[in-house]
């Protein structure tokens, strides 16, 4: 029962989706290919399906990641474009 609840918890678990065409990993490889997000953007996609899914205490904690890594890529389009405008000056 062990080994079965550890191949559960590694290969398609409830909580991102299970073996299905929807399952987050799927669909992250897919956007990743098709808009090149970046692992930012990805990473907080991902935990938006799964918030709470896992752990139904941990909802809210679930969708703070998600905007962690949002705030986290808004901060590098910002030095990004500082550093461009420091180039041309």
């Amino acid at each position: 029962v062990a080994l079965g609840h550890k191949k559960e918890a590694v290969n398609h678990p409830q909580h991102y989706g299970g073996d299905t065409p929807y399952e987050v990993i799927k669909v992250l490889e897919a956007w990743e290919e098709m808009f090149d997000l970046g692992f930012n953007l990805l990473t907080a996609i991902k935990y938006i399906p799964r918030a709470g899914k896992k752990d139904p205490q941990k909802e809210i904690e679930d969708l703070e990641k998600s905007i962690w890594y949002i705030r986290r890529r808004i901060q590098q389009i910002q030095e990004e474009s500082n550093m461009l405008k420091q180039s041309r000056s």
